[in-house]
């Protein structure tokens, strides 16, 4: 029995990245071993065990072979006579399909084991698929171009391109759940460059896909979502950058096609609505402050300032709306709430009625 480190930490050590994550194969072990050094099973679909002190997952060696559309449409084949190069063979990317010895203490130590040219690509900067086995899974699309968000300075091999507007032309791409599509391009967006994502999605073909609303030749987004990044604003900031193009009916049809968070879709629609007030000929202080109750800042007031460097980071005229909130949060509604209750006609109606006059005086006033 041989354990090694595969895959991403291999890749990430290379590149000279900080390793976050170590994905294990056993070789030349059988379920029964496993589980008389202490592993416990923890995988449905294939044998995958939880160290026994650090919980670590460690996966037998494995085959696969496709019998159905999908990502899930595989059959996996494990047992000690599969060799860690017959494992190697099935991961999407010559830069994922390398491995190291792994130690006593689970590190990687000694030679880099790349049966498939993985070093070479990594130096000359390449995406390259390892065997035509690739294009059977509709995921590997999405997760090259999410790759390309993270190593932004890598290109596609022709080959492999072709193969990846096969899974595409195949219709592979109908059997691709919503939930999978989000986790590919979520992270893509939370990479270093998401307009690399973009980009790729267009070479591929598939751009109007996912993104059947958006115009796919937008330099001014590709560059928007770049600055996003870099700023390092949050995923919900990243996707309401994203789909600033959009109209709010298109932003909630996208949001349900790919099952998007709540706070992300929301964030995308009140930076839109935002946008629509703030870009209006005329902003009065009733316009002001119904922009400020729609965005719910008395209550969000954390959310409010994430949306406004949003708002900056696209270019809106937020300094009168800054200056109206600044304005409008120095009204004492305790003082309020007690005017009223000395009245006695303590009604939430005419308490919340108050504030909204106080406040709109406020923004008058300044």
């Amino acid at each position: 029995m041989k354990i090694y480190v595969v895959g991403g930490a291999i890749r990430d050590q290379l590149l000279g990245l900080p390793v976050k994550d170590l994905d294990y194969v056993v070789v030349g072990a059988t379920t029964e071993q496993m589980l008389a050094q202490g592993y416990t099973p923890v995988g449905q679909d294939f044998p995958v065990f939880l160290h026994p002190v650090t919980h670590a997952e460690y996966a037998l060696a494995r085959t696969e072979r496709k019998v159905s559309p999908g990502y899930k449409g595989f059959v996996f084949h494990a047992d000690p006579g599969v060799t860690l190069e017959q494992d190697l063979a099935r991961r999407d990317l010559t830069i994922n399909a390398m491995a190291k010895e792994a130690d006593v203490n689970g590190q990687p130590v000694g030679d880099v084991i790349d049966p498939y040219g993985g070093q070479k690509d990594i130096n000359n900067k390449l995406f390259r698929h390892i065997g035509p086995a690739f294009s059977e899974d509709p995921v590997r699309l999405l997760r090259i171009a999410r790759f390309a968000a993270r190593f932004s300075d890598f290109s596609i091999a022709p080959s492999t391109l072709t193969l990846l507007k096969e899974i595409h032309s195949s219709g592979e791409l109908n059997a691709l759940v919503k939930e999978r599509v989000w986790q590919e391009i979520s992270r893509g967006l939370m990479s270093e460059k998401p307009s690399r994502m973009l980009e790729v999605l267009v070479e591929m073909g598939v751009f109007e896909l996912f993104f059947p609303k958006m115009n796919s030749n937008n330099a001014s987004l590709l560059g928007d979502i770049d600055l996003a990044a870099n700023h390092q604003l949050n995923l919900s900031q990243r996707c309401a950058v994203l789909l600033s193009s959009l109209n709010v009916e298109d932003i909630n049809a996208w949001a349900a096609l790919w099952g998007i968070p709540v706070e992300c879709r929301d964030h995308a629609v009140l930076v839109r609505e935002l946008q629509m007030g703030l870009q209006s000929a005329t902003l009065e202080p009733r316009n002001l402050l119904d922009l400020l109750n729609r965005v719910d800042v008395w209550r969000k007031p954390e959310r409010f300032e994430e949306l406004i460097k949003v708002a900056d980071l696209l270019r809106l005229p937020t300094k009168q709306l800054m200056h109206s909130y600044d304005c409008a949060k120095k009204v004492d509604i305790a003082q309020i709430v007690q005017e009223v209750g000395e009245q006695g006609s303590s009604t939430g109606a005419k308490i919340k009625q108050l504030i909204e006059d106080k406040r709109l005086l406020a923004i008058k006033s300044n």
